[in-house]
């Protein structure tokens, strides 16, 4: 009888080890990454205080790096890198994707880095708005409501800043309005992308480094493409040229983001899209901590409570879905002990990162 506890102890040690791996990696990779793209955006570079403008050549960047990795990833395991599904459908991820980063990074210039982590939080209703017309999905009248509550604590939020002139890094053209149109952009674009992709992983089949390296190549060739067009790409290099630390930043940025995929895929291989969900909303809470210290980002009362409704309903949702999803007990005591040491829940839905 000592045998199988003795087994049950070391699972449960080895899923604890296995959970403080992925956290930690989750959360030190993507708050480097926020606490990166608001010093790129927003703090000046140089004895001449010049501001860096190309949003394009970091999405450039980033993706450069993505797909790089993630072909060396599909020839170390052996995997074939042929397309799964047809090349235009992943060019259809990268243009949203491209558009999501780039109103993302556009709009660290005309609003503070909490405002825009805390946005974030209302995907919610434009990834139900797609789930509706691209899946057919049907949700029910809870989501809506936490779509809708989170939706309030994001406006209060927006609605009732402190003053800007507060913070020393900021950029002396704060636009709420512009500000916000482009985190509305940013909302719609991103929650087609995870829309989209969730269409191809059911779709096709299809194996998660294969969609991150063809939706990578296909948005390296388009904002490659949007560089040179806009008369861009000379520009960033020159400014990287003149300014080694915005090189630095840029490439330990690409790198995070390429390492944050793959903790990314771990944990929700490992654990499920709930837990990843829970993790994810206590990195953006710590983001903002750490964001308002660092940077002197100064918070209204409205603000906290903003916030307080934000990550309250974002929590009080992920527990209540995870207690109405547990398994009913069962009688027999060894069935009861490989219950507490089932096997990890695979993910259906994207992966995603660079939120």
């Amino acid at each position: 009888m000592a045998e199988p506890l003795i087994s049950e102890t070391g699972l449960k040690d080895n899923r604890i080890l296995k959970m403080i791996f992925a956290v930690s990696g989750i959360m030190t990779t993507l708050v480097i990454y926020g606490i990166l793209q608001e010093k790129i955006m927003r703090v000046p570079y140089g004895v001449n205080k010049e501001y860096f403008r190309y949003s394009l050549f970091l999405v450039f960047c980033n993706r450069l790096t993505t797909s790089a990795v993630s072909a060396g990833t599909l020839l170390a395991s052996k995997k074939a890198l042929d397309p799964v599904a047809p090349v235009y459908k992943y060019c259809l991820i990268s243009v949203s994707n491209i558009l999501t980063t780039t109103c993302q990074y556009e709009a660290l210039k005309y609003v503070s880095f909490p405002v825009q982590t805390l946005a974030k939080c209302a995907k919610m209703i434009p990834v139900m708005i797609w789930g509706t017309f691209i899946m057919q999905k049907r949700y029910k009248g809870f989501d809506y409501f936490w779509a809708l509550l989170v939706t309030l604590g994001c406006s209060i939020f927006i609605l009732f800043p402190a003053g800007s002139e507060l913070s020393p890094y900021s950029r002396g053209r704060e636009n709420t309005v512009w500000g916000v149109s482009l985190m509305v952009g940013y909302l719609g674009f991103d929650g087609f992308t995870s829309t989209f992709q969730d269409k191809l992983f059911k779709g096709y089949n299809m194996e998660i480094h294969n969609q991150i390296f063809y939706t990578t190549l296909c948005s390296c060739v388009l904002s490659l493409t949007g560089l040179i067009l806009e008369g861009h790409l000379l520009l960033a290099v020159d400014f990287v040229y003149r300014h080694h630390d915005c090189i630095f930043d840029i490439a330990l940025l690409s790198t995070v983001a390429t390492i944050s995929q793959f903790f990314i895929s771990y944990t929700i291989r490992t654990f499920g899209a709930l837990t990843f969900a829970t993790v994810m909303t206590t990195r953006q809470l710590v983001s903002i901590v750490l964001s308002c210290v660092w940077f002197a980002h100064p918070l209204s009362w409205e603000q906290w409570i903003g916030a307080v409704i934000v990550f309250g309903s974002l929590y009080a949702r992920s527990f209540l879905k995870k207690s109405s999803e547990k398994p009913p007990p069962s009688d027999h005591p060894m069935e009861n002990m490989h219950n507490g040491a089932r096997s990890p829940v695979k993910a259906s839905g994207p992966v995603r990162g660079y939120s």
